[in-house]
């Protein structure tokens, strides 16, 4: 039984609790995070409290022999650049940890590593497919970048079957403090629903890289169950590209909002980072079955689920 265990870092956030859900009843889950895990007391799902970064909390969650890690903990952007020595311990420190500490018991398992697009910085080329290169220009990006490629190198010594899948802008996330400079996105569903006005820091025809949570979850789910290793160690996922004028018109019309209640102030930097993201194509995950939400339309049903 101990190695059929799935262990799922960072558990009690936005995508972690969702994940649970999904996957509780169908293996046995060992979930870990340093708060939120209050609601997964579920079926088959074992709740670990303490901090990623903490040796005895690793060890102890590595006692016996995993057949899959999910790892979803991490310092993002905004609070990654805000407190560096924190990111340094959450974002590469511990994660290597844990991966050494898992594949020390020689059973390969499956490791599912959420990685992000952040790690090809900006600006973007015109054009993002499975080759273009990484050149993080925030600590998260670079950070992200170091564990993909710890990940590729343990593959390849056979102590790990790893999977680094690069995420885009998932919404809608809580209306809380988040530490992500993209909050933007989320905030807009909120106070459309709320019928409250919101200025983005972004212009109308701003690019953005988008994914629901379910979609998410769902490619998570996929990825851990595929029958095979693929060739690559690193996928970029599908996601909508979506104009922010678009977006703002949907997330209007499902909630019967005004659509001028949003405004634009566009912020140089916040419109370079999440809001000139080109086209983009992901053969290699598009060929696991890996699939976004289909419609601009489904994106914001999906994420308006969520509030």
């Amino acid at each position: 039984m101990a190695a059929e265990r799935i262990l799922i870092t960072g558990a009690g956030g936005f995508v972690g609790q969702a994940l649970v859900r999904a996957l509780a009843g169908t293996r046995p889950i060992i979930a870990t995070d340093r708060a939120g895990l209050e609601g997964l007391a579920l079926p088959g799902v074992t709740c670990v409290s303490g901090e990623i970064d903490d040796l005895a909390l690793v060890a102890a969650l590595t006692a016996e022999p995993l057949a899959a890690i999910i790892h979803l903990a991490t310092i993002p952007g905004g609070a990654a650049e805000a407190d560096p020595a924190l990111a340094a311990r959450i974002n590469v420190a511990a994660p290597m940890a844990l991966i050494d500490a898992a594949a020390a018991h020689g059973n390969a398992p499956r490791l599912i590593f959420a990685s992000s697009i952040a790690v090809f910085g900006d600006p973007l080329p015109p054009h993002v497919d499975d080759e273009t290169p990484v050149r993080p220009m925030l600590r998260y990006g670079a950070h992200k970048a170091m564990i993909e490629e710890w990940i590729a190198t343990l593959t390849r010594r056979g102590g790990v079957r790893g999977l680094s899948l690069r995420l885009p802008g998932i919404i809608a996330r809580p209306l809380a403090p988040s530490g992500m400079k993209s909050a933007f996105l989320s905030n807009l569903f909120h106070a459309l629903k709320a019928r409250d006005p919101i200025t983005l820091p972004v212009s109308p025809d701003a690019t953005c890289w988008l994914l629901s949570r379910q979609a998410l979850v769902t490619q998570l789910v996929a990825a851990l169950d595929l029958p095979s290793d693929p060739e690559t160690t690193r996928l970029n996922l599908p996601a909508l590209r979506i104009r922010m004028s678009d977006l703002v018109a949907e997330v209007a019309r499902q909630t019967g909002a005004d659509p001028a209640l949003a405004t634009y102030a566009p912020d140089p930097a916040i419109e370079a980072a999440f809001g000139a993201q080109p086209p983009l194509s992901t053969p290699a995950a598009d060929a696991l079955g890996l699939a976004h939400d289909g419609t601009l339309a489904a994106l914001v049903a999906s994420a308006l689920a969520d509030l």
